[in-house]
């Protein structure tokens, strides 16, 4: 019922290997060009395959002067710059610490006065208040004679 998978026959194809070119130092003739003065000197340079590289001449590396003949920074100076940074260190910390103190003082005392209110609401509730001690009042019992209530 159901049809035979097909084999798939690998295809043949021609395969082509490039194989690059190597560069060969050897020194070629350098051809010089004529400049203007003010833009770069290019020159261009004959490879012995007869090829031929156009580009701009680059100056050698200027060699930096010895650095042990560099002055050394005195170490007054580098103590000095120390106290400094240790300094504004401590200066921005004691900031910080008496910022974080005014905060905690404050909420401490938002939570004296929550404290008070809720205490005070408490007591004045008590003292206040009918504890029980009020008259209590059975309207279907009442009996009404001229607009008073009899008991």
């Amino acid at each position: 019922m159901h049809p035979e998978p097909q084999q798939h026959l690998p295809v043949e194809r021609a395969v082509t290997v490039h194989h690059p070119t190597p560069i060969v130092a050897q020194t070629a003739p350098l051809v010089p060009v004529q400049t203007n003065g003010h833009v770069a000197a290019v020159q261009s340079i004959v490879l012995p395959n007869g090829r031929v590289i156009t580009g701009y001449a680059i100056e050698p590396a200027k060699s930096e002067p010895d650095l042990a003949a560099k002055p050394a920074i005195s170490r007054t100076a580098v103590n000095i710059a120390l106290g400094g940074i240790g300094f504004g260190a401590v200066c921005g910390g004691l900031l910080l610490l008496t910022t974080f103190i005014a905060a905690l003082t404050a909420l401490i005392t938002q939570l004296i006065t929550l404290a008070a209110v809720i205490f005070g609401g408490w007591i004045a509730v008590q003292v206040l208040g009918h504890g029980g001690g009020g008259n209590t009042f059975n309207i279907r019992k009442a009996v009404f004679k001229r607009n008073h209530f009899h008991g």
